[in-house]
């Protein structure tokens, strides 16, 4: 009887140890964590007060945000490298098309959907007609956060340029008669750049506009002859809207966001105008937030919840921001009426009437897939860009 009354208590003791320690590992568990978010689609500009909201809602679950700006193309190979080191230091990525198509094709990505499909319910069903076909290109490795019906578009200084071309053709003979006056960056990290390098096959007429390999011959000759009137590639769309602003350059290729927002900030002076080509199809944008591979349990329940939060209406209707991605949500029922104030001002003072017309009259269509894309580019600075770029 001894023995077993010496087990007993034993095994209670035991018990008592093992609860304690679960008891300090819950709350462990449960200590709010430190979340890193890099941006390489200026979407924080459209989005960093939802997700500092969110940390002011819930101190429980998240002690700080840091926040970090880097250019697209240079973000999968630091995340490779971190991968390959045993390393998380970057917890959600907001990305345009082009680091998200590069992560999904290099395996850089947690794959969300339908894998984690119950603690993101009905998450598709709460996007808009168009951002609903545009979350398709995330394969499932990432969650839509903005949208634009984007471009091509044409930008320009009317005191320079009184006939705006309306055609492929007129732009090249724009083009050659003023050398050095037109200029666009590297579409990989552009989105004007990369909308300009995808709705040309459209307004061209080429094969096969969803493949940039075998189907845009003529895309490929049009963009070689254009290169011979173009001084350089800057490495991102902001350089070229100083350059344009300054007067150093007459005309660039632009998006409705990249229109409305230098415009609004005064970069680029207010009068200057946009033109469509005659046959343009709107080639859609959107930026998404992604996880890398690698991030602790414990981080990744809690960006799940930040990353539902940041799709609910309050969050979606503070993207109208000051155009920069217009109109800039991506889930149903959040109209401009709902934005902030200074967004409606903005948008009523420097949006364009005849996008409603453009917008509802010509097609659209959503951007390559992520292997066409990453092969796109490649080509692209492989063979237009190689020498030009800076």
């Amino acid at each position: 009887m001894a023995f077993k009354a010496g087990l007993s208590v034993k095994l209670a003791a035991l018990c008592v140890a093992a609860s304690a320690a679960f008891a300090t590992s819950a709350a462990r568990a449960a200590d709010p964590v430190a979340i890193n978010i890099v941006d390489v689609a200026g979407n924080l500009q459209l989005t960093q007060k939802g997700f500092e909201a969110f940390k002011a809602k819930y101190p429980n679950l998240v002690s700080s945000i840091t926040f970090t700006n880097a250019p697209a193309p240079q973000l999968p190979g630091k995340i490779k490298a971190m991968q390959g080191a045993g390393r998380s230091d970057i917890d959600l990525v907001v990305t345009g098309t082009d680091a998200l198509a590069a992560g999904i094709q290099q395996g850089l990505w947690e794959k969300l959907l339908p894998e984690q499909a119950a603690v993101f319910p009905g998450v598709l069903d709460k996007y808009a007609p168009g951002p609903r076909k545009m979350q398709d290109i995330a394969q499932g490795y990432g969650l839509e956060v903005t949208y634009m019906p984007a471009g091509p578009l044409l930008e320009y200084n009317p005191a320079k340029v009184s006939d705006p071309p309306k055609t492929p053709e007129q732009l090249l003979a724009w083009c050659k008669a003023h050398p050095n006056k037109l200029i666009y960056a590297r579409p990989a990290n552009s989105g004007p750049g990369r909308t300009f390098l995808m709705g040309l096959p459209y307004v061209l007429g080429d094969k096969n506009p969803t493949d940039p390999i075998n189907g845009w011959d003529k895309t490929w000759a049009f963009l070689k002859e254009l290169n011979e009137c173009i001084p350089y590639y800057p490495g991102g769309t902001s350089a070229v809207m100083k350059e344009l602003g300054e007067g150093t350059r007459d005309m660039t290729v632009t998006v409705t966001g990249w229109d409305i927002n230098p415009r609004a900030l005064g970069i680029v002076p207010a009068e200057f105008k946009v033109q469509a080509f005659d046959n343009m199809t709107w080639v859609n944008d959107a930026h998404y937030m992604v996880i890398p591979k690698g991030v602790p349990k414990e981080k990744l329940d809690v960006l799940y919840k930040l990353m539902n939060f940041m799709l609910e209406p309050a969050q979606q209707a503070l993207t109208y921001d000051d155009g920069y991605f217009y109109p800039g949500p991506a889930v149903k029922d959040v109209p401009l009426s709902a934005a902030p104030a200074k967004s409606q001002e903005v948008i009523q003072k420097f949006g364009r009437p005849e996008y409603a017309k453009l917008l509802a009259d010509r097609p659209h269509v959503v951007p390559l897939n992520a292997q066409a894309m990453v092969a796109a580019f490649q080509k692209w600075d492989r063979e237009i860009g190689a020498q030009k770029t800076k």
